[in-house]
């Protein structure tokens, strides 16, 4: 399977089975990826394909959208959108000027963060899911009917 984002998206294409089946394990890979359950993505990710007879290439597929490069903006939105939806602060305490930086103010801030991190987070995963599900059960019609034409 490829890294880039272009060549995931083709392997996506290419896979044999139920447009919607596809487009369904996919959406949930999203969603187990965007979860904020940090460190089990693949072991949910496994059981859910166990469970629900998913397939494993593009739940993995989806899973794997949070790596190295990625986790860090997915995660920032996700715990932003999380604070604002609980009405607070992005950041405890006064950021004017240069606070002072210590592992006592970023445990506080890591403290403070834990709510909007999870409700972000699942928030993101459930909207990112459905939304592509949508978009990758319409394009897999469109290629495949494309195809079929030939």
């Amino acid at each position: 399977m490829s890294i880039s984002p272009l060549g995931k998206i083709k392997s996506l294409l290419a896979l044999d089975g139920n447009t919607n089946q596809i487009a369904a394990s996919f959406a949930v890979g999203i969603f187990v990826g965007l979860s904020p359950l940090l460190g089990v993505h693949t072991i949910l990710a496994l059981g859910l394909i166990y469970i629900f007879r998913l397939n494993l290439t593009a739940t993995m597929t989806g899973v794997y959208i949070t790596n190295p490069l990625t986790i860090i903006p997915i995660y920032t939105f996700s715990t932003w959108t999380g604070a604002k939806m609980l009405g607070m602060e992005f950041f405890s305490g006064d950021m004017k000027g240069t606070p002072h930086l210590s592992l006592i103010y970023f445990w506080k801030q890591l403290r403070y963060l834990i709510k909007p991190f999870f409700v972000g987070s699942t928030i993101v995963a459930i909207l990112a899911s459905l939304v592509l599900y949508l978009i990758v059960s319409h394009i897999l019609r469109k290629v495949r009917n494309a195809g079929s034409a030939c």
